[in-house]
């Protein structure tokens, strides 16, 4: 089942859960996520960067549209990390059902204005729209999904403002977290004040980045004060590319039906966890 940001999200805002973003750029990855959450009767959100989607191509989408489609549990395809209207464009036109617009390095006026630029485009076609106030960390610069080497916190009353004038349909914010999987003597740490603060004056449901290599504790608390979605990219694919990486110490194998279906089940494991964690778990039944 096919749907939007707006639709998938409504459900998990008003029951109190979140649906993990999982960032595919890769088929044997996608189809183990998809058996996951079809398995445990789970919405997800299917999640692409603009350099993940360069990599695959729009074919790509088209393959994930039509599992989706098939499929007995709600899906949204989403583009993650968008700050080019162009390509923001080029992915509705590829069938993306949700999109982000990134202006958290713009001033407060060009975020407003870049994010409602997009809304008055996605919104016709049904798109829904994401867009970022404040800045998610890094602990790596080079990293695609970019980040800020100095996170600023989002501030609950431009967090209530922004949403207001740019019309968005989600609001991911600023509380303590990074893209990438911490380093040792890295200890992240959640403000969760500010989620508070946030929660009670936007409506919008809102999204925690860097959602990889957090505390549980933390993470789990975030979703009962208000995150519904959390994007989770680092901690799959160190699953599957470790596990890849111990398979091919067989230098006989060669078949990606012989290499890939441990990694997937070494990522399914991580992902399971996530959806547990996050209380998404057999929720789909809430969208029939």
């Amino acid at each position: 089942m096919l749907m939007n940001m707006k639709d998938i999200l409504a459900v998990a805002k008003e029951h109190r859960f979140a649906i993990p973003a999982f960032n595919i750029s890769d088929w044997s990855m996608f189809l183990g996520i998809m058996d996951l959450v079809e398995e445990t009767d789970s919405p997800v959100i299917i999640e692409i960067h603009p350099d993940e989607l360069s990599f695959t191509g729009t074919d790509f989408v088209q393959g994930v549209r039509e599992r989706a489609l098939k499929s007995s549990v709600p899906v949204c395809i989403h583009l993650d990390h968008c700050s080019d209207f162009g390509k923001i464009m080029c992915a509705i036109q590829a069938g993306f059902t949700s999109v982000m617009f990134d202006g958290a390095h713009l001033s407060f006026k060009e975020n407003i204005a870049g994010a409602k630029k997009v809304v008055e485009a996605a919104h016709p076609c049904n798109v829904s729209v994401e867009a970022e106030l404040g800045t998610i960390g890094t602990t790596n610069p080079a990293d695609m999904e970019g980040g800020s080497a100095k996170i600023i916190y989002t501030d609950p009353d431009d967090a209530a403002a922004f949403v207001e004038a740019s019309g968005v349909d989600t609001l991911a914010i600023a509380i303590g977290t990074c893209h990438g999987l911490y380093p040792a003597g890295m200890k992240p740490e959640l403000k969760l004040d500010i989620l508070k603060a946030i929660e009670a004056k936007v409506d919008v449901p809102l999204v925690l980045h860097g959602g990889s290599n957090n505390p549980d504790k933390e993470i789990g608390e975030s979703v009962t004060l208000g995150i519904n979605k959390i994007n989770i990219s680092s901690d799959i694919k160190a699953a599957f590319y470790n596990k890849m990486r111990e398979v091919l110490q067989d230098e006989g194998l060669r078949e990606p039906n012989e290499i890939c279906p441990p990694c997937i089940e070494a990522m399914k494991a991580v992902a399971k966890h996530k959806l547990d964690l996050f209380r998404t778990t057999g929720k789909a039944v809430l969208y029939r």
